[in-house]
């Protein structure tokens, strides 16, 4: 078993996003240190970090350096080489561990292992070739989606298929890729939710499980999320233990996040799983008793769990592209803060992208409907015209 870190000691956080500066956030708070690595050291997490590496992951001076002054670490991002961690827990505590970092780094890899666990997922195949493409056509049907098997989100690489004639453009890019490199097929699913469940697992056997979320994107980008979710109690349960089975099968330690679909039939489906901290559970820093970033620091440090208490129903509204000038300006400033309940998180990215996540704002209230009113409202006044931004374009 893993000892318990004290406060004082220095985690190491592989990936400096939005999810790594909230997670240094809660870090510090509990008097802990943390260096962080990540490439671009324009990530938001380097400036409020202990300690930051901006060197590429393949540097082995700063693999070295790294590893000397932390005594924990953990990661922002599933898409870390796993070769990198597989060293690095060879000589401190890895949380998750650089086996489970293997399977749901892949999303076909990830597939097979929860198909071959008899957990429910879409019906799906491999494709490399335009021949097993139109063998996938086949056997699934349009609509379908193809999607990079490894790599890619908030709906990048990925193509959907609802008709034989859409499929000719992506042949091109299969008669032109280079060897080796995968896609994965998916049954298109006729859903009614979108669902997530965040899992916490520690190393001493302690699990626990969050409220289901409701989720809604928009091109394939995260827009909304609501707690509790609209779901009967029994199919609450019933995402909540389908989402405890998947995290024990792959004997993860950490905070998971099981994403699933509810289909027009009642069935649960997982679409993927995240070994790490959520946008869907960005709500647990406002509106529960212990956020899913404390609980990412005490599995790494070797603590016991919090409890997972919702103390408000909350809905959480992403902040897209320009749409942050609508928070900033000085009108949106005195609407969003004088909002009961709103809690505005800007994640001082300094260059806007269209469909970049520069922030969230959580809106919490007594009654999930007076929360879901005040984040409608919300997205009423980000289709306004903003004020100049204050960002690099």
């Amino acid at each position: 078993m893993q000892p318990m870190l004290e406060p004082g000691s220095t985690i190491g956080i592989l990936g400096g996003g939005q999810l790594g500066a909230m997670f240094t956030g809660a870090a510090r708070r509990m008097g802990y240190r943390v260096a962080v690595w990540d490439p671009d050291p324009d990530a938001p997490t380097h400036r409020v970090a202990d300690q930051s590496f901006s060197t590429p992951f393949a540097n082995s001076d700063t693999r070295e350096r790294f590893v000397d002054v932390v005594q924990a670490i953990t990661l922002e991002w599933e898409n870390i080489p796993a070769e990198l961690c597989e060293w690095l827990e060879q000589r401190r505590p890895l949380r998750p561990a650089s086996a489970v970092l293997r399977i749901l780094q892949d999303r076909l890899t990830q597939k097979q292992f929860l198909s071959s666990c008899s957990l429910p997922v879409p019906d799906f195949a491999e494709v490399q070739s335009v021949d097993q493409l139109l063998q996938a056509t086949r056997r699934l049907g349009f609509p379908l989606i193809c999607k990079t098997a490894r790599s890619g989100y908030d709906g990048k690489g990925q193509w959907l298929f609802r008709q034989p004639s859409d499929i000719s453009q992506f042949e091109r890019i299969l008669n032109t890729q280079a060897s080796g490199v995968r896609w994965i097929a998916e049954q298109f699913v006729a859903f009614v939710r979108e669902l997530s469940v965040l899992v916490v697992r520690s190393g001493r056997g302690e699990t626990y499980v969050y409220p289901v979320v409701e989720n809604r994107h928009e091109q394939g980008i995260l827009r909304e999320s609501r707690v509790p979710a609209s779901v009967s109690p029994s199919d609450a349960e019933a995402a909540c233990e389908l989402s405890l089975r998947a995290v024990a099968a792959l004997h993860g330690i950490g905070i998971f996040c099981v994403e699933l679909f509810q289909t027009q039939d009642g069935r649960l489906l997982i679409n993927e799983i995240a070994p790490r901290p959520h946008n869907s559970g960005h709500y647990t820093l406002d509106a529960c008793t212990v956020s899913q970033f404390e609980q990412q620091v005490r599995v790494t440090c070797g603590l016991p769990l919090g409890e997972v208490r919702l103390l408000s129903p909350a809905v959480m509204v992403n902040l897209l592209g320009d749409e942050v000038t609508a928070v900033m300006s000085a009108d949106g400033c005195l609407e969003t803060f004088s909002t009961p309940g709103a809690s505005v998180h800007l994640y001082g990215k300094r260059v806007i992208r269209p469909g970049r996540k520069m922030g969230h704002v959580t809106f919490t209230a007594p009654e999930v409907e007076t929360a879901v009113v005040s984040a409608e409202q919300f997205m009423l006044r980000l289709q306004r015209p903003h004020s100049t931004s204050p960002f690099q374009q």
